[in-house]
């Protein structure tokens, strides 16, 4: 079996676990710049998701200035593909750390490049929910706070994890394209190490590691989608 391994896959093997060039270092990486950009740029998606539903003309506080700016603000970083996003804001990745290349250098365009993605299904996510409801809480006195917690998110939780679901398998692909450009990762293992010198095992291997982090974000989403729906 060992030998069958290290004839089958003779480049993974000489990459070896740790180090620079290691799977694990790789792993790692991935995993690092998924999280903290999901972290980042979730809560900037959720701040310009609610503020698209509660500004809208029957949003319950409309607001139609404010509407339009979230809106067009959410538009064009959507129209920009990664990678233009990548070379566009680069200045602005060394002002903020330093360096416009790496793992940590990755997370600014990262979080840039998902949060309209995400802003857009937190929009869809919450509009589902029955206005009647939020009318009803309205006409209790139920304060902002309340409504966008209480009513918002309490009914439209299930709908939420779907799209964040979603949204972490983008990232997951947007993490394997900065990895592509230098950032680390799986990205850069398949490409820098993989295509770039002709070794087919190493791309395969990487690849089938990146659709392992995709069916699991995925199984554990729905799980808990159908865990938190209250229908």
């Amino acid at each position: 079996m060992s030998n069958w391994i290290s004839q089958t896959f003779p480049n993974v093997i000489y990459q070896g676990w740790t180090g620079d060039t290691g799977w694990w270092t790789a792993i790692v990486q991935t995993i690092y710049m998924t999280f903290w950009s999901a972290i980042f740029g979730g809560i900037l998606g959720l701040i310009f998701g609610i503020g698209l539903i509660v500004t809208a003309p029957d949003g319950i506080t409309p607001n139609r200035t404010l509407y339009w700016i979230l809106d067009k603000v959410v538009s064009i970083f959507r129209a920009v593909p990664f990678i233009i996003l990548l070379a566009f804001i680069a200045p602005f990745t060394k002002a903020i750390v330093g360096t416009q290349i790496g793992t940590a250098a990755a997370l600014v365009p990262l979080s840039l490049g998902v949060f309209p993605f995400y802003a857009r299904q937190i929009q869809v996510a919450l509009s589902e929910v029955d206005h009647g409801i939020v009318e009803a809480a309205q006409s209790i006195g139920a304060t902002f706070t309340d409504i966008v917690f209480g009513v918002y998110f309490r009914e439209g939780r299930s709908e939420i994890i779907r799209v964040s679901t979603v949204t972490l398998i983008s990232l997951i692909g947007l993490t394997a394209m900065a990895g592509a450009i230098g950032a680390g990762g799986l990205g850069n293992m398949a490409i820098s190490y993989g295509y770039n010198r002709f070794a087919t095992d190493t791309t395969v291997v990487a690849t089938l590691l990146v659709l392992i982090f995709v069916l699991i974000v995925q199984l554990v989403g729905d799980w808990l989608a159908k865990r938190l729906n209250h229908k």
